[in-house]
């Protein structure tokens, strides 16, 4: 062959092997001719089984191939003959090609095709002869009964696979040759069928092979399993299905085949929706009790309990809308029609696609076609439904005739919400598609579908200019509208505000009239009457604003209490206001009788009396109960009608009483602080402040022109001081919040016992309790354990017993942590726990507790004068009592075990001198104790000897012994030998003749090596295992376990008891491994991903290579080229990171942890089919391989990883695709879920199909597809996470799924807890039981920098104490992402786990928690379990996602979710959702605007000149209000009280000591910088969304940060979210400074101002000040270089914002959008231009003059400069000689207003530092022209303006960048300043010895990388 066929061959193979590289079951490579099928061949299975069997035979017959692949070709031209689907061509042509080039080749010659069939018929039996096909099966079988497992997999494995690849290579071969010919010999013929039936079991399933029964998968053995099959039969009154209806030949006919033919429902979702009911019938029944064996039938109440979860959605729905279910009495519906019920709901959801998001659509749907069926079940003969059948071509079909009509609609009005940016008021999302069918109105679609329903009118298309359709052309919103506006948080929250103002307002009454309660008084207070009503009015005003755009589709019922609460409430406020202004008017009268106060007092007495009663019925608890009784009477009914809509969801919102209580407490201690606080320091030091400035009128000088001041009685001067007091008043609550949640938080914690384990000393002084704690918590309850006996033998039986069971799961945690290379192997032979399984009268314990206690116990001999004396000094360590115990009896056991005769002899007689020594308290007497040291030597050599296991020198052992036994005779015995004598005698005889000793046994019994390793150990470890292990990671895990043994776990049940349920991780196109290529990709730093990991985890990367044997001083060049140490080193990076592999490992302990647990629950509960025996308990040995095991494990844990682009990324070969199908093959039990995009040509036009797809690995390593079920259309129609999650969540099962995203993590040891977490959702956690279960999480990220460690400690704190307090007592607790875990058939039934739509659901995890809250759920949280989680490590990272969470709050601010959850939740718990949801970020806001608020009031009264004139006539501003205002907004700035909850919770967790250390750590690290800046970024993306929108998912890398980030990229991402601020309230400060008056002069100034000068710098410079390699001086010349090309590069289309100024720009102004948008920048741009109104005044060139003029001159002044900057900067491209002239124009102008400066200086009044004033003053004015023009930009576009705006922008962000890189490139000159700061961000890697300087500076010594 030419080299250029070879060439052309491994071209051809390459195509075709599509990355698919890895290894199958048996070690092989995968590859070869059986490459990527494209999905466009729908039968694309047939296709890849035969060129599967194709590649394996090619080797040893390619005569054979060849007729296989030309075979496989023919059926991919009979599929595609044009080849137009995706991928056909190239996959025909390789083909072809391999064909070609190599097989016909290797024929030689001519080929004859006409031999083909004869070829096949031979190689068939050749074949099975050569495998012995007819022994494979007995063979494996009789492995299977023995129980023997050997070999790496097992070779029951091995035997398994290969039998499995033989029968499917046969399955192939026979089905090619039935295709071909109908005439096959009668033999052959017999054999082919023989040999079909022997492979039912390679037919693709999931967990339970119902389609093809098995032997060799024991879950099918399992008489739950078989009892709920068997319940699915067809059963006696379903009609009959035709002849023709196809069905496997190793199952029978069931319920689910009616279904699927009547309805029309798809093959795959019917065999997957039978495994689901299968699975979940089997499940509750094994909670029920294991059916019997024989004839395993179903129990009643298993179904019952199936039937009722899986409907409870329905018949709450049936009797919501006061409809009558399906069935006329539930009594009577037999146990069939119950599971028929069942199946046909579960077969709805799983076809129906993005329609899973509309529950109440389903039920509506399972309403219609159960009573369609019912008219089925009447006929002899199953017929078609009606509904479901096109009567065309297609056939009956539900997805077609069901679901795809309301996906159009649906798909229709998402696409018209412009990827995002429309109102969400414009179109209907999923929420509202499904409240159509919360009415009776619903039933108007009828059955089949009415699609001229206005319901299916589908909006006319949006066009790029059309930014509203026609209202006709549209069906508008159902029952809420999310208008964008901020009047959300009062219309959803009113009760707080109300509140919060009649309190403020009483507050202030009584403050002025100083404290006195008196008449006046209390006339005074009853304002509060009118004030409550005006609010109510301003709530039903904007109850009929917010429904606008909802009113012709909503309720008419609901249209009229909107507009009759509007009529009651104007009419109320005015009535109310009348009265009251009345009675003042009366009271001011002479002699007046108090007519209308006393009406007044009536009416407001009544009225709140009924307002009183009626909140007391609906809102407490207690009396629910009354006024649902009540139901029934219409008055009571219309009233709560009137007072609160009743809608679907939100009903019964109420907990128990107690729980009430506990939460109304809190409550009041919080609200009891902030009021004290509010009247005592802020409302009533300002009474006498602001009488005086009221009272202040005549003639207070103004030094500008007043234009608003003058007879209000200084109104502005009041607003600027009671403003900041206002706000802080309206925030403030959440800091006590936050105190009084901090401290409630930490009580709660310490009772549940967190923290009693902190350090590794804990974890070994309490050891040996950790047995019965796991025993007591962690294992099922033992029969024999719970004895109460109290004698010393009982209890040590019972302690043995203990640590017999613990032992393997103890040493399994141990080997994981070695596996994970956290721990050394000397240190895992310390940890691990000895068997406890021989005669030893003691429980041994693991070495690192006894280690050295030996040698410690016999240097106190020569202390001690006597026995009782040493024995209590060495019991003062009960370790080093078990070290001397033990070493006492393991000796006397090993050397009775060695010897016989005269040895045993001895030995017997010595430990019986020494028990009687001891019973007379004579050990010093009667033996040398001080010679100890002699006998523990001749012992250790003795046992050095002994433990090598070499029997050929048993002549040194007897030398050893008979050392020892002259040590011993000689040296250390003293006890008086009369007593004995013969037997010493004997002894001594032997021993002089030299037979004594020469019996000795060496040793071969296992237990007998094992004591002697171990005892050897004990005596020659001389160095402490105090710090084992030394790695603090390893540490943290175990101390977490262990103290986790001691808290309140529910009893778990056993394995095949347990709630089964499924871990469910999404997946787009994040890393999945790291290849070999991006770890030694250097940054522009020259350092490695590798390199890095190296020296962040040295211990680990040691511990690494020494697990696979590699020499840690060789290159890294030979592990890279090793192809096995290559993927274990990738592998060993990844785990390391946040990547999908790390994620997997982690979720696959779960399944270890059960495999683990079941296997050894049947040993020790006696279970008398268990493959071990009770005394083998110890030993978990093989485990993994038992099939019992494994397959309870896969009953009760399933793993989906739903990667939605899986299989684009196989067709595009994408790394990620190779690296998931490795995954699949290293965890057999893995599932990957994707969507399979095909596409074909029809008629000329591309025609796309999308598929769900479930995978797995097979035998020969490439996906195995399980299901796949077709989607309408694209399922991508809201946001891209909740949708990958939707599609997928069909393929999970159980009980319960836990939500996991792809960066976190698991440990085995927490996984052993799964099952007594799962039991919480059968405790009593309230009203109602738990439908989410909340886990603690730890932040693994929180070690790599400060940042990191800032980020990790907040993040923990949250998790931890916050989400405590949340979940108790405050009941509000929500789903905040992951790991949660769901009660599953709860929610599936009502929505899914999360939300979707486009914009409104960004942050779509909380809406879960919404959707469960609102659906009576309740959210519970618990923290003895914790999964690993990776956060955010730099600070662009962070701030990135910081914006994405703010901005998804501003979108739940609009939410019809938040609005109900505010609306139904009593007054207390409605405090705590908004205070620890939306109000949190609108508080975060408020803050600054408080800052805001103080500084524009000090510029006022500095520029006004009123505060000087104020001040000088009386000393006001010196007042404890201010004081309290600026203390609490400074104290907010830093930080301090998020600080709180984190230092409670170092403090219980970590100890008084390092708390203290930790946070003094924090603050020497600027942690209070970092949290000022985080406080800057909520306030920016929080309020930006709810006035512009904008709020998107931003994909924030999860890589390692220690690049250093150009000055350009932190411009663009901070600029307008904080240096723009930042520089503003620097502005305010300097006006504050120059024309302010302080009487305290500048320590007054410094005290004022100090926090808000903090602020701004925080905000200008913390990006540079945690930028790695911030102040290096040559970074800062790089950086500046590359800023100032971005800033004048001008780009042009296509151009992105990182590489243009321009486009930036643009891009930054695309949020403003709409008019009211427009009109708000507009209004809050106004600000800007007090600052040139207020300076012109103060200049000198003005004099005294305060006219109008001066400021109209000034602008006159502003126009000229403009003139002269678009002079200066004018530069068309055009003539030279124009050119000429502009130059000189601009020279000419430059010397005129140079030459104008200098006469107006020198001739006028006009001085420099008028010039200076001047500018501050012109710089905030063009900034307020220019952010005006910006969002007029479609106007000044049009006026031709819109350069000249972009010119003067791109000078201000000039100047704005030079301001603060002036300081950075200052301080970059000091090369100290960069140390510093290194140390600064680095400061955790530095105490742990890391090269971290080294990493920054790119020195990497590592030349093979």
């Amino acid at each position: 062959m030419s080299r250029a066929e070879d060439l052309w061959e491994r071209l051809v193979r390459a195509v075709l092997r599509r990355e698919r590289t890895g290894t199958d079951a048996l070690g092989r490579p995968v590859g070869g001719i059986a490459g990527y099928v494209p999905s466009s061949l729908t039968n694309n299975r047939d296709i890849d089984e035969i060129l599967r069997a194709a590649d394996e035979i090619q080797d040893g017959n390619p005569a054979v191939s060849r007729i296989l692949c030309e075979h496989a070709y023919s059926l991919a031209q009979n599929l595609d003959p044009n080849s137009e689907g995706r991928g056909v061509l190239q996959f025909k042509t390789g083909l072809m090609s391999v064909i070609k080039q190599k097989l016909a080749k290797r024929e030689g010659g001519t080929i004859d095709r006409s031999q083909d069939i004869a070829q096949l018929q031979e190689f068939y039996k050749s074949y099975r002869e050569n495998n012995n096909v007819d022994k494979l099966r007995e063979e494996e079988m009789q492995l299977r009964e023995s129980g023997a497992f050997t070999g790496i997999l097992g070779e029951l494995e091995r035997k398994t696979v290969k039998r499995k690849r033989v029968f499917a290579t046969l399955k192939v071969l026979g089905s090619v040759l039935g295709q071909l010919t109908d005439e096959l010999p009668e033999e052959l013929k017999r054999m082919i069928e023989s040999d079909a039936t022997m492979t039912e079991d390679l037919i693709a399933y999931n967990i339970i092979p119902l389609d093809g029964q098995t032997m060799t998968n024991a879950i099918v053995t399992f008489p739950e399993v078989r009892a709920a099959a068997t319940a699915l039969k067809y059963f006696q009154g379903l009609p009959q299905l035709p002849d023709g209806f196809p069905i496997p030949a190793t199952r029978s006919l069931d319920m689910l085949d009616f279904l699927h033919y009547i309805f029309g429902f798809q093959k795959d979702n019917v065999s997957n929706q039978r495994e689901h009911v299968v699975h979940l019938l089997a499940n509750e029944q094994s909670r029920l009790g294991i059916p019997d064996a024989t004839e395993p039938k179903l129990d009643e109440a298993a179904v019952q309990k199936v039937f009722l979860k899986s409907l409870d959605n329905y018949i709450k729905w049936c009797s919501y809308l006061c409809i009558q279910p399906v069935w006329s009495n539930f009594e009577d519906l037999s146990k069939e029609k119950k599971l028929l019920f069942v199946s046909l709901y579960f077969l709805i959801w799983g076809e129906a696609a993005n329609v899973r998001f509309l529950p109440e659509c389903l039920c509506y749907i399972f309403h219609h076609m159960v009573r369609e069926m019912d008219g089925m079940l009447r006929q002899q003969i199953a017929e078609p439904a009606k509904s479901c059948d096109s009567n065309s071509e297609n056939g009956v079909s539900f997805l077609d005739q069901v679901i795809t009509p309301l996906y159009g609609v649906i798909a229709a009005e998402a696409g018209n919400n412009a990827n995002g940016q429309a109102p969400h008021s414009s179109w209907r999302n999923y929420d509202d598609f499904n409240e159509y069918f919360w009415s009776l109105h619903c039933f108007e679609l009828s059955w089949p579908w009415r699609t001229s329903s206005s319901f299916f009118q589908r909006p006319k298309p949006r066009t790029k200019y059309l930014l509203k359709t026609a209202g006709s052309q549209r069906r508008g919103k159902t029952s809420f509208v999310e208008h964008r506006t901020f009047l959300h948080l009062y219309h959803s929250f009113h009760r707080l505000w109300i509140f919060l103002v009649m309190m403020f307002q009483g507050l202030t009454v009584i403050a002025f009239n100083d404290g006195k309660f008196n008449s006046k008084t209390l006339r005074e207070i009853l304002s509060l009457g009118p004030t409550f009503a005006v609010m109510k009015f301003i709530e039903s005003v904007l109850d009929v604003m917010m429904m606008y755009g909802a009113y012709s589709t909503s309720r008419r019922l609901a249209v009229t209490r909107i507009f009759l609460r509007f009529v009651w409430f104007s009419c109320a406020s005015v009535f109310l206001s009348f009265l009251y202004v009345k009675a003042l008017q009366e009271e001011s009268k002479q002699n007046s009788n108090s007519v209308f106060f006393r009406l007044y007092m009536i009416v407001v007495g009544i009225y709140a009396g009924v307002q009183f009663f009626i909140s007391f019925l609906m809102r407490i608890p207690a009396c629910h109960h009354m006024t649902n009784q009540c139901d029934h009477w219409p008055f009571i009914r219309f009233v709560k009608w009137m007072r609160q809509e009743r809608y679907y969801v939100g009903c019964g919102m109420y907990e128990r009483t107690s729980d009430f209580i506990k939460y109304m407490l809190f409550w009041l201690v919080v609200l009891s602080g902030k009021f004290s606080f509010a009247y005592f320091l802020q409302i009533k030091p300002l009474v006498k402040p602001t009488r005086t400035i009221v009272n202040m009128t005549d003639n207070l000088k103004y030094s500008w022109h007043d234009l608003v001041s003058k007879n209000n009685h200084n109104f502005l001067t009041v607003v600027t001081l009671w403003a900041p007091v206002i706000a802080i008043y309206l925030l403030d609550i959440h800091v006590f919040y936050t105190i009084i949640s901090a401290i409630w938080g930490f009580l709660l914690g310490a009772k549940d016992r967190l923290g009693e384990i902190r350090s590794l000393e804990a974890v070994h002084k309490l050891f040996e309790d950790f047995p019965g704690a796991f025993m007591n918590n962690l294992h099922i309850p033992l029969p024999n354990r719970s004895s109460h006996s109290s004698s010393s033998q009982d209890t040590l039986e019972k302690r043995k017993i203990d640590a017999v069971i613990f032992g393997p799961f103890w040493n399994e945690i141990i080997r994981n942590l070695r596996e994970e290379d956290y721990v050394t192997n000397l240190e895992m032979e310390l940890l691990l726990m000895p068997k406890n399984s021989g005669n030893l009268p003691l429980v041994q314990w693991p070495l690192f507790l006894l280690a050295s206690k030996i040698f410690l116990a016999k240097d106190m001999v020569e202390g001690s004068d006597s026995q009782a004396e040493l024995w209590e000094r060495i019991s003062r360590d009960d370790y080093m009592k078990y070290a001397v115990e033990e070493g006492y009896h393991a000796l006397r056991f090993i050397l009775t075990e060695i010897l016989e005769g005269e040895g045993r002899m001895w030995v017997e007689r010595v430990y019986a001198d020494i028990e009687g020594s001891i019973a007379n308290r004579s050990i010093h007497v009667d033996f040398q104790l001080k010679k100890l040291s002699l006998v523990i030597t001749r012992v250790t050599g003795l046992l050095g000897i002994l433990k090598a296991e070499k029997p050929d020198q048993e002549n040194g052992a007897i030398k050893a012994v008979q050392d020892l036994y002259d040590v011993v005779r000689h040296d250390v015995l003293s006890v008086n030998m009369r007593e004995h004598y013969e037997t010493w005698n004997l002894l001594s005889k032997a021993r002089t003749e030299g037979r004594l000793f020469t019996n000795l046994k060496w040793p071969r019994d296992t237990e007998l090596k094992t004591q002697i390793k171990r005892l050897y150990l004990l005596l020659t470890i001389k160095d402490s295992a105090a710090n084992v292990p030394k790695n603090i990671e390893a540490r943290r895990r175990l101390q977490f376990f262990t103290n986790s043994l001691f808290m309140d776990l529910p009893a778990p049940k056993p394995v095949r008891e347990m709630l089964s349920f499924s871990v469910f991780t999404p997946y787009y196109s994040e890393i999945v491994l790291y290849s070999m290529n991006e770890l030694q990709k250097k940054n522009e730093d020259g350092i490695s991903t590798l390199f890095y990991l190296q020296k962040i985890y040295p211990d680990e990367w040691k511990n690494f290579l020494d697990r696979i044997g590699c020499d840690e001083n060789a290159p890294d060049s030979e592990l890279i080229n090793n192809p096995d140490d290559n993927l274990e080193l990738r592998i060993w990076a990844s785990y390391r990171g946040q990547t999908l592999a790390r994620t997997v490992r982690g979720m696959m302990y779960y399944r270890k942890a059960l495999m683990l647990q079941s296997y050894l629950e049947r040993v020790a509960s006696g279970d008398a089919e268990a493959a071990v025996s009770i005394n083998d308990t110890n030993d978990a040995k093989g485990f993994d391989l038992s099939p019992e095991a494994r397959a309870l494990a896969d009953l009760k844990f399933t793993y989906v990883v739903t990667c939605q682009i899986y299989g684009k990324q196989k067709e595009d070969q994408k790394p990620e695709a190779a690296d998931i199908a490795l995954l699949m093959q290293r965890n057999e039990a893995l599932r990957v879920a994707f969507i399979d995009e095909v596409e074909s040509l029809k008629d000329g036009n591309v025609h796309r199909e999308y598929y769900s797809k479930l995978v797995k690995a097979d035998i020969n390593g490439k996906d195995k597809e399980i299901y796949s079920v077709k989607l309408p259309g694209n399922p991508k129609l809201g946001e891209g996470k909740p949708e990958n999650q939707n599609h997928a969540i069909i393929f999970t099962r159980g009980n319960a799924i836990q939500t996991i995203d792809m960066n976190q993590d698991n440990y085995f040891e927490e996984a052993l807890k799964m099952r007594n977490l799962l039991e919480e959702f059968h405790q009593d956690h309230g009203i109602r039981p738990p439908t989410i279960l909340g886990v603690r999480e730890h932040v693994f990220t929180g070690s790599v920098s400060s940042l990191a460690s800032f980020m990790s400690n907040q993040e923990t704190s949250f998790v931890t104490l916050g989400q405590r307090v949340l979940a108790n007592p405050l009941k509000v607790r929500m789903h905040y992402g992951h790991p949660d875990v769901f009660d599953r058939v709860f929610h599936i039934t009502r929505g899914g786990i999360s939300k979707a739509s486009r914009v409104i659901n960004i942050s779509e995890d909380i809406y879960s928690g919404f959707n469960s809250t609102l659906r009576q759920g309740n959210v519970t949280h618990h923290e003895y379990i914790q999964v690993g989680k990776g956060r955010d490590v730099g600070l662009n990272q962070i701030a990135v996602f910081e914006g994405k969470v703010s901005g998804g709050n501003g979108e739940q601010v609009l939410s019809r979710d938040v609005y109900r959850l505010g609306q139904l939740f009593d007054f207390f718990r409605m405090m705590s959702f908004y205070f620890t949801t939306v109000g949190y970020y609108f508080c975060t806001m408020l803050t600054v605007l408080t800052v805001y608020a103080f500084l524009y009031g000090k510029a006022y009264l500095a520029l006004s000149g009123v505060g000087e004139e104020v001040e000088i006539r009386a000393l006001i501003t010196k007042n404890n209000a201010l004081s309290a205002a600026l203390n609490t907004q400074f104290l907010f700035q830093i930080g301090i009280f998020t600080a709180v909850p984190m230092v409670l919770g170092f403090i219980l967790e970590l100890g008084f000591l390092r708390a203290v250390v930790n946070f003094i750590t924090m603050q020497l690290q600027l942690c209070s910088v970092f949290f000022t800046f985080s406080l800057g970024t909520k306030s920016h993306y929080f309020g930006r969304t709810i006035l512009h929108g904008g709020a998107r998912y931003q994909a924030t890398g999860r890589g390692f940060v220690v690049r250093h980030i150009r000055f350009s990229e932190n411009y663009r991402l901070y600029s307008r979210s904080h240096f723009v601020k930042g520089l503003e309230v620097v502005l305010l400060l300097v006006v504050y400074l120059a024309y302010g008056y302080n009487d305290g002069g500048a320590l007054s100034y410094i005290l004022l101002t100090v926090s808000s000068w903090f602020m701004a710098l925080s905000w200008l410079f913390a990006p540079y000040l945690f930028n790695p390699s911030g102040f290096e001086w040559q970074k800062t010349v790089e950086d500046f270089s590359d800023w100032t090309n971005w800033l004048f590069y001008r780009g042009g289309i296509g151009v992105k914002g990182q590489e243009s100024w321009e486009a930036w720009w643009d891009e930054e102004l695309a949020h403003i959008r709409t008019l009211s948008g427009r009109i708000m920048e507009t209004l809050l741009s106004l600000r800007f231009f007090i600052f040139q109104y207020g300076v012109v005044y103060k200049l000198h060139i003005q004099g005294s003059d305060t006219s109008l003029s001066v400021y109209g001159f000034s602008w006159i002044v502003l126009a000229v400069l403009i003139i002269l900057f678009k002079v200066f900067t004018f530069s068309q491209k055009v003539s030279v000689n124009f050119q000429l002239l502009l130059r000189f124009v601009q020279g000419v102008s430059f010397m005129l207003a140079l030459a104008g400066i200098v006469i107006a200086v020198a001739l006028t009044e006009l001085s420099v530092s008028d010039i200076f004033a001047s500018i501050l003053a012109f710089i905030p004015t063009i900034w307020g022209i220019l952010s005006i023009a910006s969002a007029w930009k479609p106007v000044v576009k049009r006026m031709g303006l819109w350069k000249s705006i972009r010119s003067i922008a791109r000078l201000y962000d000039a100047g704005m960048g030079m301001l603060i890189f002036i300081p950075i490139a200052f301080l970059s000159w000091f090369p100290f300043v960069s140390t510093f700061q290194t140390r600064l961000m680095f400061n955790q890697a530095f105490s742990r010895g890391l090269e971290i300087s080294l990493i920054l500076a790119g020195n990497n010594p590592n030349i093979g990388i």
